[in-house]
């Protein structure tokens, strides 16, 4: 039987991308996926995903996640309370420039966030896995939510004919931040789609699919563009060798 406890579908997500000081990327990932990932989930949540940032070699990006804003404050506050972190959490600040590019968010719909389970990970010192991982994540207006319906009604319909499945769609979470030690930025309208690839030409191939889509083309992307505020962000991302995301 798989596991059950809902911090392995979590209700709330972070994704995190931090700016590096030039060439320490690697050694915060030894770091974090020797003293990070146990020690994490051993307080109620679960590390879902690390990756490099394949546009920024200062770039470390990773995700975790929680059952609800409850057990996210206890475990932040008895992670970042606790032993580990004391001892080897001067060592990751050391590497970082910035820690604060973090947005908190939920899933869109019910079965759209990671599935994933830590009995699934790879012990420590397994190589990176050859896969690539797309996050596209669009802005829109606060309180609007015709772009976020869109996706939701539209565009990830066509992303599963077209291709592999998403691995989560995430919208923002709107709750206020309960741990305010660790700032999240707020006062956005996110929404965030995740998908997994065995390589980036893949990805490419899969995202002309969609853009040649009828429908698509004719109807879903031009409505996302008339509801953003921005271009969207296209995350290029490298699992590490312990991320549960690959």
């Amino acid at each position: 039987m798989p596991p059950t406890d809902p911090v392995d579908r979590p209700a709330v997500i972070e994704l995190r991308q931090y700016t590096l000081r030039p060439g320490r990327r690697d050694e915060l990932i030894e770091l974090f996926d020797r003293e990070f990932v146990e020690t994490q989930e051993e307080t109620g949540m679960i590390v879902l995903g690390q990756f490099r940032d394949l546009d920024d070699p200062d770039r470390f990006v990773w995700l975790r996640g929680f059952a609800d804003m409850a057990a996210r404050h206890r475990a932040l506050a008895a992670f970042y309370g606790g032993p580990v972190w004391a001892e080897h959490g001067p060592q990751a600040n050391a590497t970082m420039i910035d820690s604060d590019d973090v947005l908190l968010l939920r899933p869109l719909s019910d079965g759209s966030v990671f599935a994933r389970f830590p009995s699934e990970r790879p012990q420590a010192g397994a190589p990176a896995p050859r896969r690539f991982v797309s996050a596209t994540v669009w802005s829109f207006r606060p309180g609007r939510d015709d772009g976020i319906a869109l996706i939701r009604d539209g565009l990830l319909p066509v992303l599963r004919e077209t291709g592999p499945a998403p691995i989560a769609a995430l919208i923002t979470e709107t709750a206020d931040n309960t741990f305010p030690r660790l700032p999240v930025r707020t006062g956005e309208n996110i929404a965030a789609v995740f998908t997994s690839y065995p390589d980036e030409s893949t990805h490419r191939r899969h995202l002309a699919d969609v853009q040649a889509h009828p429908l698509a083309r004719d109807a879903i992307l031009p409505g996302i563009r008339r509801e953003q505020t921005t271009a969207p962000r296209i995350l290029r991302l490298a699992p590490t060798g312990r991320s549960l995301v690959s």
